[in-house]
């Protein structure tokens, strides 16, 4: 498929091949990166190849079409025919944040323990605007069948995320601020990536673990293209100051001096 903008206008030409492969060798990650896009008409979904659809009348989490693209390496585009409920749908724009969605009865007494607890959480998530798309590709970065995508999905461990917004922060350096809204924590990582266009780690939640195939080891961080470059240039620079991952233990009972001696004057 011919380079394509995304929601951010952004039209440029990545080379998502050669940039996964860079992350490897950075991260050492588990699961390829993926990509999320979505579009104005299911009638797009004809112009990508090799796309999947899920089975007529079966109804899947979001967790699942990204697990199955991360882990399986598919492409699969979903309508909100296609999601189990308006949660899926609401964090990636596919439905709204009606009146239902927002009073929490579905949760109460199951995550909270209130009525208002739970309607305070859906309060908190955050989620794409509704109304301008009706479908959703997710894709491995390294497919190259979706154009620029609206943002990518990276999952590691918490030592390879620390490295990765190492790299992110080694130009233009500003504090990354992530939220926790605990259960639909899609909406802390690509929910509010989608939202704001900025980097967002989540603490994978449960449903992501139990139907996603989110490991007990994995974080996530979800964020526009347009940051890959960065990431990467930063990933060089410490690996050249000797600031690479695996993250060596130097001992417990051992002078961090030499060590340090090789990274700083």
């Amino acid at each position: 498929m011919s380079v394509t903008k995304n929601c951010w206008d952004d039209e440029t030409e990545y080379d998502f091949i050669t940039i996964v492969q860079q992350l490897q060798y950075y991260l050492k990650l588990k699961a390829t990166p993926i990509g999320m896009k979505r579009f104005k008409t299911e009638a797009h979904f004809d112009t990508i190849k090799k796309i999947r659809r899920p089975k007529k009348g079966l109804k899947l989490t979001t967790d699942q079409i990204v697990g199955q693209s991360r882990w399986l390496g598919y492409t699969i585009g979903v309508t909100m025919d296609n999601l189990v409920g308006s949660q899926c749908g609401a964090v990636i724009g596919l439905h709204p944040r009606d009146e239902d969605f927002l009073s929490g009865k579905m949760f109460n007494g199951v995550w909270y323990g209130d009525l208002e607890s739970s309607a305070r959480h859906q309060g908190a998530m955050d989620c794409a605007p509704y109304g301008i798309y009706e479908a959703l590709v997710v894709s491995p970065l390294t497919a190259c069948r979706i154009g620029n995508p609206d943002i990518c999905l990276i999952y590691g461990t918490p030592g390879q995320m620390i490295t990765l917004i190492n790299g992110l922060q080694w130009r233009d350096y500003k504090p990354c601020n992530f939220t926790c809204v605990g259960e639909s924590s899609c909406a802390d990582s690509w929910g509010r990536a989608l939202k704001t266009g900025e980097p967002s780690v989540s603490i994978p939640c449960y449903a992501e673990r139990k139907f996603g195939g989110v490991q007990d080891d994995e974080m996530l961080i979800a964020f526009p293209p347009s940051y890959l470059p960065k990431i990467i240039e930063g990933l060089s620079q410490l690996s050249k100051n000797g600031l690479r991952y695996p993250i060596p233990n130097h001992g417990l009972d051992v002078s961090p001096m030499a060590s340090m001696a090789k990274s700083y004057d």
